[in-house]
């Protein structure tokens, strides 16, 4: 019984939404994580994470995620990012290290007149970002970008803050 209603509960919602089109040259560079949905592999992570996207040669993007760990070291992660063709940009698939395994990471929610903030989630809806360009963001620029969130069918109280203490 608890199987058929998650089933149902999955099928009602709507396919999670894109942004139509994201111009790599503008969303390479640094980006700071305001908020997140916890999960596995930040877990060590106790403030000041952040994500730099380099453009390569062969058209992928060399992704650099870096956090402060509790005990002030940091700890980094290297993946490579391909564009799934024909998503606008907007849908990439990123793989970290020597995995087999591609994670899905889609825009959808961006700043597309300045490109100070984008909103990336999954197609499951498991997992969450919210980056900025600055440390923070104004109170009424998150709580917009929250409410695009949840109109998307992510769930306000999993989105948890970053703490930002430093610069990069």
């Amino acid at each position: 019984m608890l199987i058929a209603l998650f089933l149902v509960g999955c099928a009602s919602r709507p396919p999670l939404a894109t942004v139509p089109s994201v111009d790599l040259k503008r969303y390479e560079g640094h980006w700071f994580e305001i908020a997140k949905y916890p999960n596995w592999f930040q877990r060590s992570c106790a403030s000041d994470t952040s994500a730099q996207y380099t453009p390569l040669p062969d058209g992928t993007i060399q992704v650099l995620n870096r956090c402060k760990q509790a005990d002030g070291t940091f700890r980094e992660a290297k993946a490579i990012a391909t564009v799934t063709p024909d998503s606008g940009n907007a849908k990439l698939k990123v793989r970290f290290g020597k995995s087999p395994i591609a994670g899905d990471y889609w825009i959808i929610g961006l700043d597309e007149k300045n490109y100070s903030w984008a909103l990336v989630g999954d197609p499951w809806r498991q997992f969450l970002w919210i980056l900025a360009r600055e440390p923070r963001l104004k109170d009424a620029t998150y709580e917009s970008i929250v409410t695009l969130a949840e109109s998307q069918g992510y769930s306000r109280a999993r989105i948890e803050r970053t703490i930002q203490n430093s610069q990069p």
